[in-house]
């Protein structure tokens, strides 16, 4: 029997194509919030405008994650690598030159549209690479994407501070067209043949699943037979993991696109400490993703993690609204931060809830196609209840609200059985 391959042996251009398009993938959505009265002090920044930026993100993930399937299989994985690369490049470079609020917005809808066919593109580019090393791969550029999550708003203002906005929002461009040179070069010296797959024991029993590979879940890179689709359409279970799904993208688009905006009204932080705090919600979230996998699988703590990322999300609302002050701030974003727990559990839900692959991508695509409609919505609801009420209450109570309306459907989905048992269930062989 042949050992794996050592990970880096012929393989450093696609480990660093790999970890600079991961790292780039993020960037993007949190750097300019912290920004936007630097931003307001050059030309008119509407919030209907700043909630569209807000709702881009999921949009284009929504849009572009169904299109990218069809490019790869006309172009191969790693050109359309790079035309992701080099979008999200041009997105962030031209966005930095913006002269007015239309243009922001179009070139950061012109960001999200790479980042969406990013977001499909690493897992495949990991097995094509490193099918005898996915679990450590997928755990190195799910820590690049944490990194470049909290990174960006911890250091917008001091850079935009000492060089202006535009360098601060474009030179993250610089990352993505550093993550296109390796693709470039393997393409151009032919080196884009991949890593041939070591055998796998087919997985019977999803609880047997190993969880350093469930640590990105599994994304739709085909598209999903349509009679497996459509009966996720009549189960509660598909529904309760779409809406877990969705209530994170929701707590996570509203956070990147008004949480600097909210602790800088309700506890009159500078900017500057906005964008910290920003980046502590942010960095709530990378403990959650190494820990989850884990404690799903091998202790079937599902309703557990999900009672925990929901009670401390309300109790960080509650924090915001009620006791909020430049101290206690801190205290209430970190605890709000822990919610970060349900976006891992949704994806880990993903892949246990499915008994075979073909359920894995239509369930994989039902889920995330149903929970960025919902998130899409959002940001640029709380920016017009913002408008309408002139204060952040309200909005914070509608964030709030969804917490709680998402109980009954974490507790669905801690169920332990899979779409087929509950359709076998109620309507015989699956």
């Amino acid at each position: 029997m042949t050992s794996p391959l050592p990970p880096w042996r012929g393989r450093t251009l696609a480990v660093l194509g790999i970890l600079l398009c991961a790292f780039s993938l993020r960037s993007a959505v949190a750097s300019l919030s912290p920004l936007l009265d630097h931003v307001a002090a050059d030309f008119p920044l509407p919030t209907a405008i700043v909630g569209l930026i807000g709702t881009a993100p999921p949009v284009c993930f929504a849009v572009f994650g169904l299109c990218t399937p069809l490019l790869e299989r006309r172009l191969g994985i790693e050109r359309v690598t790079v035309i992701a690369l080099l979008v999200i490049a041009a997105g962030l470079i031209l966005r930095g030159l913006s002269f007015a609020s239309i243009p922001l917005l179009l070139t950061s809808a012109l960001i999200f549209a790479g980042v969406g066919m990013g977001n499909i593109l690493l897992p495949p580019l990991v097995k094509k690479y490193f099918p005898d090393r996915i679990g450590t791969m997928m755990t190195l550029y799910t820590t690049a994407m944490s990194l470049s999550t909290f990174l960006p708003p911890l250091v917008a203002v001091p850079v935009a501070d000492a060089a202006g906005w535009r360098v601060s929002l474009g030179l993250w461009g610089v990352f993505a067209i550093a993550g296109a040179v390796p693709w470039i070069m393997m393409l151009v010296t032919g080196r884009t043949a991949g890593q041939p797959a070591a055998p796998r024991p087919v997985v019977q029993v999803a609880e047997t699943i190993d969880p350093a590979e469930l640590s990105t879940g599994p994304i739709a890179v085909a598209p999903a037979n349509s009679r497996v689709f459509a009966r996720l359409l009549r189960l509660p279970l598909a529904w309760a993991i779409a809406v877990v799904f969705g209530t994170s993208s929701i707590m996570a688009y509203v956070s990147f696109a008004w949480l600097p905006a909210i602790v800088t009204d309700v506890a009159g932080v500078s900017p500057a400490v906005a964008g910290l705090l920003l980046s502590l919600f942010a960095a709530m979230g990378l403990p959650a993703s190494l820990l989850v996998p884990v404690l799903v699988v091998r202790f079937q703590a599902t309703r557990t993690l999900f009672a925990v990322a929901v009670a401390c999300g309300i109790g960080g609302v509650l924090g915001l609204l009620f006791w909020s002050n430049s101290v206690t701030v801190w205290l209430w974003v970190a605890i709000f931060g822990t919610v970060g727990v349900l976006f891992p559990l949704a994806l880990v839900l993903i892949s246990i809830r499915a008994r075979t692959p073909e359920s894995a991508v239509a369930l994989s695509s039902f889920v995330q196609s149903s929970g960025y409609i919902f998130a899409a919505i959002f940001p640029l609801l709380v920016g017009v209840l913002h408008d309408v009420t002139g204060g952040w209450t309200v909005s914070l109570i509608v964030i709030g609200a969804v917490l709680v309306v998402s109980i009954p459907f974490g507790v669905i989905a801690g169920r332990r059985r899979t779409v087929e048992d509950e359709w076998e269930s109620r309507h015989g062989d699956w």
